[in-house]
């Protein structure tokens, strides 16, 4: 083989190389993309962005082998109170001003029998930083939030989305979150 055909071969196969390294990075590139709403702004629709945070949260799950949890009704009742509630009384924790716990919310809901595994993650974003794919990926870089995002226990979610900050800022331009995590065993 002359050099010159060397020359060429090597040259195919770099830029074949190239072309399947550019293409397997655009494989979670479009995987991003597939939660409707995922880089919307909650304000245009909060219940969308309940969706997208479920998509993306199950993305995430998916990518590492963990089964996705499904949108549970009373989680959901309980999530979206709770962010109503931290906007409406402005403060931001897991406890409520008079003391309510995570359990104390799902039990008021409804949620599980005698006993119940649970986690919950919370958020307070404004503008970009505010929409379901920037909220999601803001829980997975925190190793708490990670951790429960991630807790391969936990089989239903419910997320609630409040317009507003729990600080009284711009409401139109910031949401607060709620994921509610939990299994409920008879």
């Amino acid at each position: 083989m002359s050099t010159h055909a060397r020359r060429l071969r090597a040259s195919t196969c770099a830029a074949t190389l190239t072309i399947l390294l550019a293409t397997a990075h655009a494989a979670p590139a479009q995987a991003a993309a597939r939660c409707h709403g995922d880089s919307s702004a909650p304000a245009s629709a909060p219940r969308a962005a309940q969706a997208a945070v479920i998509c993306e949260i199950n993305r995430e799950r998916r990518g590492r082998g963990l089964r996705p949890v499904s949108s549970h009704p009373r989680l959901t009742a309980a999530a979206r109170r709770y962010a109503r509630a931290m906007v409406r009384l402005r403060f931001f924790s897991h406890t409520s001003p008079g003391g309510g716990t995570l359990l104390d919310r799902l039990r008021a809901a409804g949620y599980g029998g005698r006993r119940v595994a649970a986690g919950e993650a919370l958020a307070w974003a404004q503008g970009r930083r505010a929409t379901p794919r920037a909220i999601v990926r803001a829980w997975m870089d925190s190793p708490p939030h990670r951790a429960v995002l991630l807790g391969r226990g936990y089989r239903d979610v419910g997320i609630g989305v409040a317009l507003g900050s729990p600080h009284g800022s711009a409401m139109g331009a910031s949401a607060t979150y709620t994921a509610d995590f939990g299994t409920a065993r008879r």
